[in-house]
């Protein structure tokens, strides 16, 4: 334990090969794929109003989705729009939305996931 205090603190002899264990993600990934999950994160690129109904079933649907809406951000009208739907559905669900990345992207959430707005670390 010393040995390994004194890697992370940096002193003592840097670590070598031998003091490091490799692991098998691939067994943990096959074992967690068995179980259905009750939520899931999804990823979207909108760049069309006709792209949001799949958006919004997926938050009715409970899941959280992280939407990139960084093509919209040439036609102001239609980002308005999408935007506005999207509030509109974290509003019905009772959920919550947030702008990240000078509002390239936006993360929805369903029922009972709230996003914090206080940053962790100053380097964001």
């Amino acid at each position: 334990m010393a040995k390994f205090l004194e890697s992370i603190l940096g002193k003592g002899s840097p670590a070598s090969d031998s003091d490091y264990m490799e692991l098998d993600l691939a067994a943990y990934e096959a074992a967690s794929a068995d179980e259905p999950a009750s939520m899931y994160v999804k990823i979207a690129a909108i760049g069309d109003l006709k792209e949001t109904p799949r958006i919004k079933d997926e938050i009715y649907n409970g899941n959280i989705v992280i939407v990139d809406v960084g093509r919209l951000k040439m036609d102001k009208i239609t980002y308005e729009r999408v935007l506005k739907d999207l509030r509109e559905v974290a509003k019905d669900v009772n959920g919550d939305i947030v702008g990240l990345g000078d509002q390239k992207y936006v993360i929805i959430t369903p029922m009972s996931v709230k996003i914090s707005r206080e940053k962790i670390g100053g380097g964001l």
